[in-house]
């Protein structure tokens, strides 16, 4: 709009001076993909391009733009420098643009330039091109025009014709059929003709076209038709066009031959002889004539009437009726009525030469009348039908008989004809008088209709049958009845929300809505079963989990619709089939089990219970061991788990295993369980005493040495653990000057001075020490030697070697060591204290300050235990002078309570 503003914002002469109008014609197939070109406006408009300018002589580049994008510019695609036209990705549909057959619009396409004028059919699309700059102005008219393919076939406007033609249509009548095909191509590739799949040999097709091209097909009647012969022709209309190659289209057509009154009543018989007695009565069916007339409708309706040539007093004795041809007896013969009535019958049809059958009457007359059998019902009574309600009980009456001689004459007899349960008695105590009732309760469902006869005869043999008629009236007496009154169904578990169950069937022998079954739950069925009222259909509205419930029983009813309503109740039982959808489950996901060490091979450790809550092969659980394999197995069907090999808590004190459980399910589900084993000690492990290493060593005491004083100490340790590794010293055995002078913590193993040392407890001391642990059921000990030897120095140690390797002559003592924290008092007797005593009050007064600075010097031993080996270092003289013995490590023994 911009561009066009300025082009007109410039001089008027200037425009006026450059400007021209240009028409181009292109064509162009419909359908074709993008990029096609249509046509070059520069080249058709012989305009210089960008590459086609001389260099000597610039001029400014010619372009080319659309006016306007319309509803055409959307189809082509401008090159602004080259000015040719090509297809754009929209592709054009000719029968789609132009719904028009005639004139142009505004939609089309071509490739090749035309001069003249599009044709009447042409589709045509109209672009408005501009050409800059100002020295090449002007306003080109492009007008492409689309060509039409044969892409649609033809097609009827409805699938089904119906023609109708008169049965007497003579050869070469010619019948238009009003829904001709269609078809969107134009010009060749329209519809062009038709033609009949089956033309039977009596029909062919004809093609017209009118002045607008318009073709319409014509039905023509090649044959005679008789619509009596066949009424009716179906075959198939096939449109075809001219295209290449060419499309088809059809459609089903009825051809209906249409009734004319061409057929005329006819009788079956031309003559009939009846012979009727004297004394019938009144209303007595004569004879019944009848004629058939082949066409139809009012052409085929026959009137009866009696021919001018029967006489009038045969008329009044004998009634014909004009519909149905009925004669019946209208008046009583007399002795005057002739014995032969000669009847001569019309059939009279529209347009027709009437149809004549002869009724010969012979009356045979009789001079006695025959029985009347007068009834009166008691029962409902209509046109002779009696109308009983079935369980009427026995003995209902249904109507009175009087049986009569009109000639007073004669006796007359009566009795029943006729199968059923009733009887005919006389009603006593009139005379001829009977009555009818029944002999048992009537059943609907077993019979509903009876048929009876009340005959009476005279003497004479003359017979009259009166027939009477009994319907069952239809009472709610029967139930519903199941096909099954336990219906046992199954399904499996987790199963789709609504699922079908089965369809419930009862009958009810009654009829009508008496019949009629309705379906309901019991009042002891779940909420999510539902039972459709009408159809019986049986649902479950949820998913069923065999695991919470695996049966359900309830009833269901089936009430009919009778009043009052009759019901029967059956018994529903479903079996929930088990899927595999629960997964082995562990009593506890962590087992722990205490194991005495030693534990002898394959002895139960314990039993791993698991459970499955799925049933059959879906619950069978299999055992098996992850890890540790080679050393523990587990029963798969009690889950007994046991241990291959004896097991030793000194080599390893606990086990951690995963055991899986596997179900027999198709897929299979699994899950584990961790298993912990403990090893509980046995005392199975002695002390080991670490220190002295040997029996043979020995320690220096010097005589100075103060109460008090540790010496030395015994140092062992206990494999095991608990109490079977808790330690107890003693000393069971010494031999010595004075024995007693030492002491052993029971606990710590340390060996403390107890008494000053003499002049005469010089030598060499010998202490026999146990070390036992507190095991259970039987502690262990282990025992070792201690020597010390009492004395300033060593002169000679060959000396106390060769006393250490005598066997010492020591008596055991078998007083069991306790380990108590109270002191353990000494009992002495009263002769070895006095002395004791004497001498400790003599030294008493001067040994105060030395007791006070000994205390204080045994509590800075006691704190400092450590410094032992320095400090007494110069006064031991081991075995190996190359192990130094206070310096080897001592652990500590940690105690667990299991």
């Amino acid at each position: 709009h911009l561009l066009l503003f300025l082009l007109f914002a410039g001089p008027f002469n200037c425009f006026a001076s450059y400007s021209r109008a240009t028409e181009l014609f292109y064509s162009l197939n419909e359908g074709l993909p993008a990029g096609v070109l249509i046509g070059s406006l520069a080249r058709d408009l012989r305009l210089p391009t960008a590459g086609g300018q001389h260099p000597a002589a610039p001029q400014p580049p010619v372009s080319f733009t659309l006016a306007s994008r319309g509803l055409g510019g959307q189809y082509v695609q401008l090159d602004n420098r080259s000015g040719e036209l090509h297809t754009s990705d929209v592709e054009i549909d000719r029968e789609a643009l132009c719904v028009e057959s005639s004139g142009a619009t505004i939609f089309g396409g071509a490739a090749a330039v035309s001069s003249s004028s599009p044709s009447s059919e042409s589709c045509l699309l109209l672009l408005d091109v501009l050409v800059l700059p100002q020295e090449y102005f002007r306003l080109v008219k492009v007008k492409i025009a689309i060509r039409d393919v044969n892409d649609n076939a033809p097609r009827f406007p409805v699938p089904h014709i119906r023609l109708s033609v008169p049965e007497n249509a003579p050869v070469n009548t010619r019948l238009a059929i009003e829904h001709p095909a269609l078809d969107p191509d134009v010009g060749t590739n329209g519809v062009q003709t038709y033609r009949l799949r089956d033309n039977y040999g009596v029909f062919t097709l004809d093609v017209e076209e009118n002045e607008s091209g318009e073709r319409t097909p014509y039905l023509i009647v090649m044959g005679a038709l008789d619509r009596e012969t066949r009424e009716e022709y179906v075959t198939v209309i096939v449109a075809e066009d001219g295209g290449i190659p060419p499309l088809v289209g059809s459609a089903t057509l009825t051809i209906g031959i249409s009734d004319i009154n061409d057929n005329c009543p006819q009788f079956s018989d031309s003559q009939l002889n009846i012979t009727l007695y004297g004394n019938s009565s009144l209303g007595t069916p004569v004879a019944t004539v009848h004629a058939v007339d082949m066409d139809l409708g009012s052409n085929a309706q026959v009137t009866y009437s009696y021919s001018q040539k029967v006489p009038q007093p045969s008329r009044d004795l004998f009634h014909l009726d004009e519909s149905t041809g009925a004669i019946t007896l209208s008046s009583k013969v007399d002795g005057d009525t002739p014995r032969l009535h000669r009847l001569i019958i019309l059939g009279n049809g529209p347009g027709c030469i009437p149809a004549v059958i002869t009724v010969l009457v012979t009356i045979i007359k009789v001079m006695m009348r025959p029985p009347e059998v007068v009834p009166r019902f008691i029962a409902n009574e209509a046109e002779g039908v009696v109308y009983l309600k079935e369980l009427e009980p026995i003995n209902t009456p249904i109507a009175f008989f009087t049986i009569k001689d009109p000639d007073e004459k004669y006796k007359v007899n009566c009795s029943l004809d006729g199968d059923g349960p009733f009887r005919l008695s006389p009603y006593k105590p009139y005379n001829n008088e009977y009555l009818l009732e029944t002999t048992k309760p009537l059943d609907y469902e077993t019979q509903q209709l009876y048929e009876i006869s009340v005959v009476a005869w005279n003497s004479e043999g003359f017979h009259v049958n009166k027939i009477i008629k009994v319907q069952v009236l239809d009472d709610n007496d029967n139930s519903p009845v199941f096909s099954q009154q336990l219906i046992e169904l199954s399904i499996e578990e987790n199963n789709i929300p609504n699922a079908f169950l089965t369809k419930l069937h009862a009958t009810d022998a009654d009829s009508g809505e008496r019949g009629q079954v309705s379906y309901f739950l019991g009042p002891d069925a779940p909420s999510y079963f539902a039972l459709d009222k009408t159809t019986g259909v049986l649902t479950v509205s949820t998913q069923l989990d065999r695991e919470e419930k695996e049966k359900y029983r309830y009833t269901v009813k089936a009430v009919d619709s009778g009043f009052p309503p009759r019901e029967s109740i059956a018994t529903v039982t479903i079996t929930v089939l088990d899927k595999n959808d629960n997964s082995p489950r562990f009593i506890n996901k962590d087992f722990s089990f205490f194991v005495p060490e030693n534990f002898p091979g394959f002895g139960e450790i314990g039993v791993i219970s698991v459970t499955d809550a799925d049933a059959g092969q879906n619950g069978w659980v299999a055992l098996s061991v992850l890890n540790g394999s080679d050393i523990f197995v587990i029963d798969t069907g009690k889950g007994v788990l046991r241990a291959k090999v004896s097991l030793d808590r000194e080599q390893q004190s606990s086990y951690v295993l995963w055991i899986e459980a596997v179900d027999g399910g198709d897929p299979a589900l699994s899950s584990t369980a961790k298993i912990t084993i403990l090893l509980l000690d046995i005392n199975d492990n002695p002390p080991l005493v670490l220190f002295p290493q040997s029996n043979m060593s020995y320690l220096l005491v010097l005589p100075s040495t103060l109460p008090g004083s540790p010496i030395t100490e015994v140092y062992a340790v206990d494999k095991d653990t608990g109490m079977n590794a808790v330690i107890a010293y003693s000393i069971i055995g010494r031999r010595g000057p004075r024995p007693e002078s030492f002491r052993i913590d029971p606990k710590t193993g340390n060996i403390t001075l107890e008494e000053s040392l003499m002049q005469n407890d010089y030598g060499l001391y010998r202490l026999l020490v146990k070390v036992s642990d507190h095991g259970y059921p039987e502690p262990l000990h282990s025992t070792v030697m201690v020597n010390l030897f009492v004395n300033d120095t060593v002169s000679n140690e060959s000396y106390i070697e060769s006393l250490l390797r005598k066997e010492p002559d020591i008596s055991i003592e078998e007083k069991q060591p306790q380990i108590s924290i109270e002191p353990t008092h000494k009992k002495m007797e009263s002769a070895s204290c006095m002395p004791t005593l004497v001498a400790l009050s003599i030294i008493s007064l001067g040994s105060i300050a030395v007791v006070t600075g000994m205390g204080i010097y045994i509590c800075l031993r006691k704190g400092k235990k450590h410094h032992r080996a320095d400090e007494n270092l110069e006064v031991q003289i081991p075995l190996n002078g190359r192990i130094n013995l206070h310096m080897l490590e001592k652990k500590p023994m940690e105690i667990s309570n299991i």
